[in-house]
């Protein structure tokens, strides 16, 4: 959004100070400057010359000779690469001595053997304009300023135009009146919108002047598309062209001027803030104008002369037949357009939907400056009276500049859905506790007052009435947003918010890591395969194959999601081995994807632990088992003999902690070991890491350590193989009773001696009493009661 000081003082007149902390004073203010130029500087030594003579250059096709009169009745032989002048123009024309606005001095120089005694000037080249295709041509000065000063002849006088930064969230700003209340606030000083005074049903033909109700008609038939629609009809229009004055502001904020009607839509859009839009009220069958949403395929050819289909959720203003005259807030037709014979106009100034116009404007890429304001919310209420006065003022100003046109007398006012604009309940202790100020009720008051918004005290509160052209405003914190710019962030003292506790680990995550010291305490090595399996690997591992499929994988090589950590691990060991490393005891904590249960829509998601130990067996995985058992104190751990996917049939088991299924230990079963490369066995444990540090744990009974000697005895069992060793385990347990302070099964032996459907376990026992000496006739007691249990219960022989 480019703003002129000049223009911003109509509506603050004692905006005064240096350019520079004026910026600043709007960069704090959320209106970011990105450039500062002062313009009508740098114009000195350009004058109004006149096209005498065009003729080809002898040795340059893309290059021509100019004969310019400078005023002085001489011609002056000029090379320019421009053909857009003819002979008569008056242009911009720049003398031998002069400095250009970028700095390149004009000299009289040779081109292509032709001598040139200065340059005509473009209107980028001189700062009035973006077009740098052709020379500028003056077409509102006349022969009697021939010579005189650029400056002079166009009435360009020195003045600061700001480049500024407008967000999305400040509709209000994206005009000249809303940054100039912004700016007045900031600096304490008074705004003010001027009266535009126009006269209705006078002129110099009133005896044609009707009612607006007689001319025109207007029906909203869709309230939630336009919240307001006002008409005006103006009659006896001359299309001509727009005042210097105008020019040059349209010019400088960077739009560029066309003819006098178009021109004064653009200046009151940019003055103002509310976009409008001119029909040709010949071409508008009785002036009715019905507002409502495009149908299905609808088509309309829009100014630009492009067909342009429709869809149901856009909208049009169509004529009295149900055709389609223009695009709501986006553009207009082709059918109504303003030309050169157009004598009668009707008026459009609306509020749009914001969302409606966005959908609508980003479906056919069709951006404006209009379009970007009613995207952002522009002003339903008296803001948009106010436009139409201006417009018609500018219109009527003078039979040369602008016409002298007739207005019908009355305006149509339709009215639909606009926001709700009840008192928002403010709260000084919630704004202050937003932006850690100490602000009293009544200082907020205060800045929001100065920004349009009215304030009522409601007790310790405030009851704040949001002000019609602040669409995005909303809320209380929104409220607090708007005290804090005008209270001004740089006052705002930096702090850092303090919280009620500390950041720290979560319980779980302590547990976690320390899992994973453990392990690495005891000889493993964490891995970290992707979680992405190919089409397969679950039948490979043995395992089912209802895995949750990516519908986009990165590789279709990857395109499961793993349900355990096993084949990962398999994949690792196998990368290892073919790489001569035969043995080696990983582990990895990582997530499986269960398939969804019924009723819910994302997989079941779990953290597990795994541990593969190449080259072990059983026994090993179940060591690393206890390990982990003995740091967090898991309560009543249990092996249960049984077949878990993927593993051995006869050497693995379930894991069950406090009556709850676990995880599972053994071996892996060669057949997928094999299928996966994998030579050797290779001991496995895994666990559902979740449920395990989640549940039941750390509850450690600590025992008093004996300071007498204790006594090992070694006895080794044949049992049937039906018989887990951990069932064993815990029969010897109960039967040596307290005395029992360790517990190793050592040794494990199938083979001569012992019969075909039974192994001999070894176990060594140690036994030891907190307050005595054990006798050699206890440690017998007790030795002899752990072998009669276990003949007992499983029907185990002593070796």
């Amino acid at each position: 959004m480019k703003v002129l000081l000049s223009w911003l003082r109509e509506f603050a007149p004692d905006i005064v100070g240096d350019p520079v902390e004026l910026g600043e004073t709007l960069s704090a203010l959320g209106l970011a400057v990105e450039e500062m130029t002062i313009t009508g500087e740098g114009l000195d030594g350009i004058v109004v010359g006149k096209v005498l003579d065009l003729r080809p250059h002898p040795d340059a096709d893309k290059i021509q000779l100019v004969d310019v009169d400078r005023g002085d009745g001489e011609a002056l032989q000029v090379c320019c690469g421009a053909f857009n002048m003819a002979v008569g123009d008056l242009i911009p024309f720049a003398t031998i001595g002069t400095i250009m606005p970028n700095g390149m001095e004009i000299a009289q120089r040779k081109m292509r053997g032709q001598m040139s005694n200065g340059m005509c000037c473009s209107a980028e080249e001189i700062g009035l304009g973006a077009d740098a295709e052709g020379i500028m041509i003056l077409e509102g000065v006349g022969d009697d300023q021939l010579g005189a000063p650029i400056t002079e002849a166009l009435g360009i006088e020195t003045d600061v135009l700001w480049d500024l930064e407008v967000n999305a969230n400040r509709p209000d700003a994206m005009s000249v009146a809303g940054v100039a209340r912004d700016l007045a606030a900031g600096l304490g000083i008074p705004f003010a919108f001027p009266e535009f005074p126009f006269t209705e049903g006078g002129g110099p033909a009133a005896e044609s002047v009707k009612t607006v109700s007689e001319a025109a008609k207007v029906e909203l038939l869709d309230a939630s598309l336009c919240g307001r629609f006002l008409a005006r009809v103006l009659r006896n229009v001359t299309v001509g062209t727009s005042p210097q004055w105008m020019q040059n502001r349209l010019t400088a904020a960077g739009m560029r001027p066309i003819n006098s009607v178009v021109d004064i839509s653009n200046y009151v859009m940019l003055e103002l803030g509310q976009p409008n839009h001119t029909y040709d009220l010949a071409k508008v069958p009785n002036g009715h104008l019905r507002v409502r949403r495009a149908t299905e395929g609808e088509t309309i050819t829009t100014l630009d002369d492009i067909e342009r289909t429709l869809t149901a959720a856009d909208g049009v203003i169509a004529n009295g037949d149900d055709l389609a005259v223009g695009i709501a807030g986006v553009m207009g037709g082709a059918s109504t357009e303003i030309s050169e014979t157009t004598t009668e106009v009707l008026l459009e100034l609306a509020w749009w939907d914001p969302p409606s116009i966005s959908r609508t404007v980003r479906r056919l890429n069709l951006p404006s400056e209009a379009s970007v304001r009613y995207r952002r919310g522009v002003d339903w209420g008296v803001n948009m009276e106010r436009a139409a006065a201006r417009f018609v003022q500018l219109l009527q100003a003078g039979s040369v500049e602008s016409g002298g046109a007739t207005t019908d007398v009355g305006m149509i006012d339709e009215r639909g859905t606009t926001p709700d604009r009840s008192p928002l309940r403010v709260r000084p202790a919630k704004v202050n506790g937003l932006l850690g100020t100490e602000l009293s009720a009544d200082a907020m008051a205060d800045h929001l007052a100065s920004i349009g918004f009215v304030i009522t005290p409601a007790g310790d509160d405030l009851d704040v009435v949001i002000p019609t052209w602040r669409w995005d405003t909303e809320t209380e914190t929104d409220v607090a947003e708007e005290v804090a710019r005008m209270y001004g962030y740089e006052n705002i003292i930096k702090t850092v918010p303090k919280g009620t506790d500390a950041g720290a680990l979560s319980p779980y995550q302590i547990a976690r890591r320390r899992v994973r010291e453990v392990l690495v305490g005891a000889g493993c090595d964490e891995t970290q395969p992707m979680p992405f399996l190919a089409p397969g690997d679950l039948a490979a591992a043995g395992l089912p194959e209802e895995g949750v499929t990516l519908t986009n994988p990165l590789v279709h090589e990857e395109s499961v999601l793993r349900t355990s950590l096993l084949p990962g691990q398999l994949k690792t060991v196998a990368y290892n081995q073919s790489h001569r490393i035969e043995t080696m005891r990983l582990f990895e904590i990582g997530h499986i994807y269960l398939p969804a249960p019924e009723g819910q829509l994302l997989p079941d998601e779990r953290e597990a632990l795994a541990v593969a130990l190449a080259g072990s067996e059983a026994p090993a995985a179940i060591e690393l088992l206890k390990l982990l058992e003995s740091t967090f104190s898991l309560p009543n751990v249990q092996i249960r003999p049984t077949t878990p996917p993927g593993l051995h049939p006869t050497r693995a088991a379930e894991v069950v902690i406090a009556g709850q299924h676990r995880g599972e230990v053994g071996e892996v079963d060669p057949v997928v070991a094999e299928a996966f490369g994998v030579a050797g066995r290779v001991a496995w444990l895994q666990l559902d890491l979740g449920a395990v540090l989640n549940g039941p744990h750390g509850r450690r009974r600590y025992r008093r350590i004996s300071k007498y000697p204790s006594s090992d005895i070694d006895l080794a069992f044949v049992i049937a193989d039906d018989i887990a060793a951990a069932n064993a385990e815990a029969t010897i347990r109960k039967a040596a009773g307290d005395l029992l302070v360790r517990l190793d099964l050592f040794d494990s032996y199938r083979g001569t001696g012992v019969p075909d459907d039974a192994r001999s376990l070894a176990y060594r026992l140690r036994f030891q009493a907190a307050d005595r000496t054990l006798t050699d006739d206890e440690v017998a007691t007790v030795r002899q009661s752990v072998i009669d249990t276990m003949a007992k219960k499983h029907g185990a022989a002593l070796r």
